[in-house]
C-alpha cells in the first residue's frame, strides 16, 4: 500500500528530528559525522517541507497559502 503524502511528510519530519538530535550529541566530539548529520538533518527538513506542501495541495490549499502559515 503506497504511503500517503501525510505519512511521507511525517516520516521526513521524524528523520530530521533524529538527525538533529544525533548531530547535537556528536557536536564537540571532533567527529566529522556531526557535520554529516547536520547536513542530513537539513536535507530531511527540506524534504519534509516539500511533502507537507504536497499534502496541503492535495487538500486544495495552494502552495502560497501553505507557505504563509
Amino acid at each position: 500500500m503506497p504511503q500517503s503524502v501525510h505519512d511521507r511528510a511525517a516520516e521526513y519530519h521524524n528523520l530530521a528530528a533524529h538527525a538533529h538530535t544525533a548531530a547535537a550529541a556528536s557536536h564537540g566530539t571532533g567527529n566529522l559525522t556531526a557535520h554529516e548529520l547536520s547536513r542530513q538533518a537539513h536535507e530531511h527538513s527540506t524534504r519534509a517541507f516539500e511533502e507537507s506542501k504536497r499534502a496541503a495541495e492535495a487538500h486544495g490549499e495552494s502552495a502560497a497559502q501553505f507557505a504563509s502559515k
